[in-house]
């Protein structure tokens, strides 16, 4: 019987850790598979770790670690896949906006179907500010125009992976985390389930709009390099307004119309300004390649070999 680990990253969450235990546990009976669940207590400053300490005493199949301060939900989320001894393994938010029986259509896409990956996505943002919301759809815009692979609107971190897949994304060594990111560019076959946006079961939620904005700006930066062309955007600007001047010095001083000192100085500050930036541009390619190699993800990943097939773990 294949093992299944549910991890579950918590900060202030002991409202909804008996809840989510409860419908989870009852869920994935019917489900042929071990449970195991790897809570993680990011921090907590309530009774999340006394709540996880009564669930462990009272069934092993529930194991936890707890931090010594908050290190936020990306840190959270690397140790429980670390943690995690399953041969499924399926990430989940404590607060029950992740639907519990989807587990059950998840199962069935990776045993049945043959994926590696089923995740889920929101089809709607009920229940939420419109600022935020205008906020989202406009980093998943900017992100997926300036990333090498695609992340999806309104991807949610709720999915079951293999083991395989699990493991990828462990290689990953990057200490600034962006998890939708790492998901999307560890490939693999992925199946996506849409649901509508749910509200949690209890308590409040623990992102507020500084904390989603900075999240936001950090996965823009680890999942692309594409700003640091921003120098060469600039450059170019100037050198055409440093083109435009010469040409309208040219054309007043043929007209006989007068041209201030000024007005001839600007397309030399100009094209000093378009070399600087140039200059900055071809340090910033530099920059890129350094932050390439210090990530140090693996050049290639693979899914399927024919040794596998041979030990009879080969995917159809």
């Amino acid at each position: 019987m294949k093992k299944l680990s549910v991890i579950v990253p918590c900060y202030n969450e002991e409202e909804c850790i008996p809840l989510f235990y409860k419908t989870v546990s009852e869920t994935v009976k019917q489900l042929p598979v071990e449970l195991e669940f790897v809570f993680v207590d990011d921090g907590s400053r309530d009774r999340t770790l006394p709540v996880l300490r009564e669930l462990a005493r009272g069934d092993e199949r529930v194991r936890y670690l707890s931090f010594s301060r908050n290190f936020g939900k990306e840190a959270a989320l690397f140790a429980g896949l670390q943690a995690a001894k399953g041969d499924l393994v399926s990430v989940m938010d404590a607060d029950l906006q992740d639907p519990p029986e989807l587990l059950l259509t998840m199962y069935k896409g990776i045993e049945e179907e043959g994926y590696d990956c089923v995740g889920c996505r929101r089809t709607d943002r009920k229940n939420e500010p419109k600022v935020r919301s205008a906020f989202a759809r406009l980093f998943y815009r900017l992100i997926n125009r300036m990333a090498d692979t695609e992340i999806v609107d309104g991807a949610r971190d709720f999915r079951m992976m293999t083991r395989r897949m699990t493991d990828a994304i462990l290689s990953l060594p990057e200490r600034d985390r962006f998890s939708k990111e790492l998901f999307s560019w560890v490939g693999f076959k992925t199946k996506w389930l849409e649901y509508e946006n749910r509200e949690r079961a209890a308590g409040k939620t623990k992102w507020n709009f500084k904390k989603l904005t900075r999240y936001a700006v950090g996965g823009i930066e680890g999942a692309t390099t594409s700003l640091l062309k921003v120098n060469l955007w600039m450059a170019f600007l100037f050198l055409l307004a440093c083109f435009g001047f010469v040409v309208a010095d040219i054309v007043l001083a043929a007209l006989g119309e007068y041209v201030s000192a000024l007005f001839i100085l600007l397309p030399v500050l100009f094209f000093i300004a378009f070399a600087l930036l140039l200059g900055l541009f071809v340090v910033s390619e530099y920059i890129k390649k350094i932050f390439v190699q210090v990530r140090g993800r693996p050049v290639y990943l693979v899914r399927e070999s024919a040794e596998d097939l041979r030990a009879g773990e080969g995917r159809q």
